[in-house]
């Protein structure tokens, strides 16, 4: 049975606070724990005016505190920005205070440029190289299964379940080889979807965590009484996208009808792309699309994503799916 998730980056709205925001968040978790999903992911952005998850592992308290049953966890943690250290006693922070209820999704790309690595004190591209050994110091931080010279406490003996993020063959590659569950981010890069999928399953060498091969997939979901209503509501994250790609990103701007119309051909071209992994329209339609989707992926879970202006919107979106995947079994 397909399970279902949401990852939320906490969007920042034209207009709207920081504050605002982070009540946002909350309430969307609120909603997708009372609908019957499994995780709650938040993902690591730095410096984006319309991002505020930067501070990971304080956004998940936050989370936390405002669940009580759904999984909380990142989406990821980009682990060059950080020390395997740090992040082992920030997640066994989360671990103690959320007992049996902590993922820690790591991702490899440090994805910034000169401003912030001197402001993260790191020479990430450096951090970028080396994050397959960092990746096991983390582990080893959390489980104990190798002596290291220091403990991090709170972080050893955490239950943390331990994830690997990717939208590339390596960061498949390294899920296999280290036995770890793979999620892959196809709702903003879907090119090697399928190869890389394949190769963690053909790769997959189990470990203590896991016996056999997961794979959460990522995509994109607008649901709404109508296929026009849904694509004017997913119109606000594609203004976001098409900003980001072209060198001008900011808050998230209010939906467009018929945005897509107003584009030029490449940036048309670009949604298109994405837009392989996407479910916008009806009830009908959506349940449609995702239950193709699964069907093409073999997916274990889901993650739902989509960021609307209006967060109700966004939880009237994700109760309209769950209750459309409801109705009709996946195949």
């Amino acid at each position: 049975m397909t399970r279902f998730s949401v990852l939320d980056l906490v969007p920042v709205r034209e207009g709207g606070t920081l504050a605002e925001a982070f009540a946002a968040a909350a309430d969307l978790a609120r909603a997708a724990e009372t609908a019957g999903c499994k995780r709650f992911w938040v993902a690591e952005h730095h410096a984006m005016d319309g991002i505020a998850g930067g501070a990971t592992s304080v956004v998940l308290a936050h989370i936390g505190n405002a669940t009580s049953t759904i999984r909380i966890g990142s989406g990821g943690i980009m682990l060059p920005n950080h020390t395997p250290f740090q992040i082992a006693e920030q997640f066994g922070t989360l671990d103690a205070l959320f007992p049996g209820r902590v993922d820690l999704g790591l991702g490899r790309a440090p994805g910034a440029g000169p401003e912030l690595q001197r402001a993260l004190r790191k020479n990430l591209h450096q951090a970028a190289e080396q994050f397959p050994q960092d990746v096991l110091e983390l582990r080893a931080l959390l489980t104990g299964d190798v002596e290291l010279p220091i403990t991090a406490t709170p972080g050893l003996g955490a239950k943390v379940e331990m994830w690997m993020l990717g939208s590339s063959l390596f960061g498949a590659s390294l899920a296999a080889r280290l036995g770890l569950p793979y999620a892959f981010a196809a709702h903003f890069a879907p090119d090697h979807l399928d190869a890389a999928l394949a190769l963690y399953r053909r790769d997959f060498q189990p470990s203590e965590a896991l016996d056999k091969p997961h794979v959460m997939v990522a995509m994109n979901v607008f649901c709404a009484p109508s296929e026009r209503e849904a694509r004017t509501l997913a119109s606000s994250q594609q203004q976001s996208f098409v900003r980001l790609r072209t060198g001008n990103p900011g808050k998230l701007p209010p939906p467009i009808e018929d945005y897509t119309d107003t584009l030029p051909a490449p940036a048309r071209a670009m949604l298109d792309h994405i837009g392989q992994a996407a479910a916008v329209g009806t009830a009908r339609e959506v349940r449609e699309a995702i239950h193709a989707f699964i069907r093409r992926t073999g997916a274990d879970e889901i993650m739902l994503c989509g960021a609307t202006y209006d967060p109700q919107d966004r939880i009237r979106s994700l109760e309209s799916t769950m209750e459309a995947l409801e109705a009709v079994p996946a195949a």
